[in-house]
């Protein structure tokens, strides 16, 4: 729809003309966007009329406002298809983002209810967690909490994991292949530490995915907590719909 003809608001005239050079990366990714008196100055418009354009920009998901700071241009969402059990390393390189990873912690600890089921050890069993943060391009996209049974976990963090991915490890270090894994997906609020290790404020919108996967034999072999950016992804999937019986 051609929203630039003389008809058209002037708030939407204005959205147009900033939502174009977000399109040509006058405006990259990131960037803030000038001062709102600077923003009426250029475009002659009222205050109001400014704030109804940056607030459809927002809707679009083209800039977003971080209190205190401003209006910046928001990053380009990643789309993932839910095809296949992969890791973040094969997913990004897929689509042609440089994958990158920051280990915060690992330390053996005592496993809570949750993650003894998953990994299928009886509760407070001693097990490795591992904690990273995940990098597509250099910015921040999950912050990941992986545990492993403690046998395996133990050899894994000899590695450098800033550089191997725990899954290329397990299949090709230690011979365990994976063979399929259980997804569980939910939104939830960013806690403080999520917040942090994302660099967004605390109570922002996160993916969180469970998932659970499985070596030879339905053995569990990795339960990770992954809080993946409600701003930067997008996942999707295909369905089949079973065929209706004939009565």
């Amino acid at each position: 729809m051609n929203i630039d003809h003389e008809h058209s608001p002037l708030y939407a005239k204005v959205e147009a003309a900033l939502a174009a050079e977000i399109s040509a990366a006058t405006l990259p990714p990131g960037s803030q966007l000038p001062p709102e008196d600077r923003l009426i100055e250029r475009f002659s418009v009222s205050r109001t009329t400014m704030r109804k354009a940056i607030e459809n920009l927002v809707a679009r998901g083209l800039v977003e406002i971080r209190r205190g700071k401003g209006t910046f241009v928001a990053q380009p969402k990643i789309i993932q298809e839910l095809a296949e059990l992969t890791g973040f390393v094969e997913d990004m390189q897929a689509l042609g983002r440089s994958p990158t990873a920051q280990l915060l912690d690992k330390q053996i600890v005592a496993a809570d209810a949750d993650v003894a089921r998953q990994l299928a050890v009886p509760s407070g069993s001693l097990v490795m967690r591992i904690q990273r943060v995940r990098l597509a391009d250099g910015i921040a996209m999950s912050f990941d909490e992986t545990y492993l049974p403690r046998e395996i976990g133990e050899k894994v963090v000899t590695h450098d994991l800033d550089a191997e991915p725990i899954f290329a490890l397990l299949e090709g270090k230690y011979d365990l292949p994976l063979t399929e894994a259980q997804y569980r997906l939910e939104a939830v609020s960013a806690t403080p530490d999520v917040a942090q290790a994302l660099a967004v404020d605390p109570g922002s919108a996160v993916f969180l995915i469970e998932r659970t996967s499985y070596t030879v034999g339905h053995r569990p072999i990795d339960y990770e907590k992954l809080h993946y950016r409600g701003d930067l992804i997008s996942f999707v999937t295909r369905l089949a719909r079973r065929p209706r019986e004939r009565s």
